[in-house]
């Protein structure tokens, strides 16, 4: 697809204006080719005038941090968990309440003069002209960035076995997988490379792999954090956020990235409401847990492909919370058990939609990234082959979904999504958190002679009990809990909208009582 910026808008003949007509299902007759002709091209005249405009500026293309070092690609002897795509050093401010903290960004999230693949060779050798948004916080904050990490292609699955880059295996155990799609964001911090990172969340993509590989990572609600320049999957539910060593580096970041994202007054994210504000989450961390109440939720535990040892961990770690003054009630969301098949309609027909708009979409009020959008169009009318089989099996899912309901699956998931979170809510009035575990199952384990259908088949089993949280917009917060046969378990702590505070306060007592990789 051209550039609209050096290309004059072409009128389209009688014969091609037929066309058009009868690929939208119009049927024209001789007179109505004749009159729609004219009013096509006087549509296109104005869009001639959009054209030859000068494309506005925004704050968003300001570059604060200018001295940036060359970026490389590691080789195995550095990076031996294979978690970074492309390593430099980048300073933030001189102080700080990150100064000293080396942090890495997820490869899905912009830094000027790098390239971000979102781990496809799709998008390899596209580098952006902006930084997105979180990226500058966390200079402004006085952290150090030191490189784009791997992730599953296109964020399109929850292993860490289909990023174009190659596998990410966790620290903690060798042939083990680190979840995704933020792997390499679990794996970077746990392995001690850098202090935290920043990974992204659709439907459990920073959990799992804080899970798998012992990590703090939260999914803050939706809208906190501005997601301006960080390639999009679903504007309903794109997060980014922290994974780090501790529940306080956690917090301190969160602090660091949250806030509505104001250009000149006008906001950039449409996906975040006006005035939404950073709280003082560090600020929580001493509270005691007094008169805190925690409800259990009874379908995140017992799925047909939970590993008794995860259930165990997560209930012993309950104990520990109710010997902490913490009240606690089972609770039920009957919708819950639901949570992958709804998941997998609204992502498949939602992500494939704004994939298919490239990547930028439409019908928001907000800034509209326009070097992705042309870089984007043009790679994957290249390259569209080399999309991973989990992309492409959304694309042909949702062709044919397409075809035969239009979006009235999509429409029924949204809603089916819409009653949990009424669901949720109802046990989140009378608890300040619900508690599960954050994945049924301990860490997959390595198995590269998998064939396409058993590799795509178990990307989306471990988001069992993450997903739904996406879809519904509450905060959740995975911290570890214990380590049976050297493989970690995350405990998932889910908040009402906006409330992480609570969830940092929960963790952090929970974090300062247990040593869990003891347990």
């Amino acid at each position: 697809m051209p550039s609209s910026d050096d290309q004059t808008i072409h009128q389209p003949s009688q014969e091609r204006l037929v066309e058009l007509a009868a690929a939208a299902g119009l049927s024209l007759n001789d007179q109505e080719v004749e009159d729609y002709q004219q009013l096509v091209n006087s549509t296109l005249e104005a869009a001639e005038r959009v054209a030859e405009a000068d494309n506005p500026r925004f704050g968003v293309h300001d570059i604060k941090y200018t001295d940036r070092s060359p970026g490389y690609r590691p080789d195995a002897d550095e990076d031996p968990y294979n978690a970074w795509i492309t390593k430099f050093t980048v300073e933030g401010a001189e102080d700080g309440p990150l100064s000293g903290m080396e942090i890495g960004l997820k490869d899905n999230i912009a830094l000027a003069g790098y390239e971000m693949t979102c781990g496809s060779s799709v998008l390899e050798g596209y580098v952006p002209q902006i930084d997105a948004t979180v990226a500058t916080r966390l200079l402004d904050a006085g952290a150090t960035l030191t490189g784009k990490l791997n992730m599953e292609s296109f964020a399109w699955s929850g292993s860490s076995d289909t990023s174009d880059f190659g596998t990410v295996e966790t620290p903690h155990a060798e042939g083990y997988l680190t979840g995704g799609s933020s792997s390499g964001s679990g794996a970077a911090p746990a392995a001690g490379d850098c202090d935290a990172a920043l990974g992204g969340d659709q439907g459990g993509s920073i959990r799992v792999p804080s899970a798998w590989s012992g990590l703090v990572g939260l999914k803050p609600t939706t809208g906190l954090v501005p997601y301006t320049g960080i390639f999009p999957i679903d504007r309903g539910y794109d997060h980014t956020g922290p994974q780090a060593k501790t529940v306080e580096d956690a917090a301190a970041i969160l602090e660091a990235i949250a806030g509505e994202d104001l250009h000149d007054g006008l906001k950039m994210d449409p996906r975040q409401p006006r005035g939404v504000e950073a709280d003082d989450y560090t600020g929580a961390l001493d509270e005691d847990l007094e008169d805190i109440s925690i409800g259990v939720l009874e379908e995140g535990f017992g799925w047909e492909s939970s590993d008794e040892e995860v259930d165990t961990a997560v209930r012993d770690a309950i104990e520990v919370l109710e010997g902490l003054g913490v009240e606690t009630e089972p609770v039920s969301v009957e919708t819950h058990r639901l949570t992958v098949p709804i998941w997998t309609v609204a992502a498949t027909q939602g992500g494939i939609s704004l994939l298919k708009d490239e990547g930028v979409g439409t019908n928001y009020k907000g800034w509209y990234w326009d070097d992705l959008l042309e870089a984007f169009s043009k790679f994957r009318e290249a390259r569209a082959h080399e999309f991973p089989p989990t992309v492409k099996t959304s694309l042909l899912a949702d062709a044919h979904l397409q075809d035969e309901y239009s979006i009235e699956l999509y429409a029924k998931a949204k809603n089916l999504a819409l009653d949990a979170e009424r669901k949720y809510n109802v046990h989140l009035e009378e608890h300040d958190a619900l508690v599960l575990p954050t994945t049924p199952m301990l860490p997959y384990e390595r198995d590269d002679s998998l064939n396409r259908v058993e590799r795509v088949s178990r990307t989306l089993g471990n988001l069992a009990n993450t997903g739904m949280f996406d879809l519904t917009n509450h905060p959740a917060l995975t911290v570890p809990c214990a380590k049976p046969d050297g493989l970690p378990v995350g405990m998932m702590l889910v908040g009402s909208h906006l409330d992480e505070r609570t969830l940092f306060n929960i963790a952090s007592s929970f974090e300062a009582e247990v040593d869990w990789e003891e347990r």
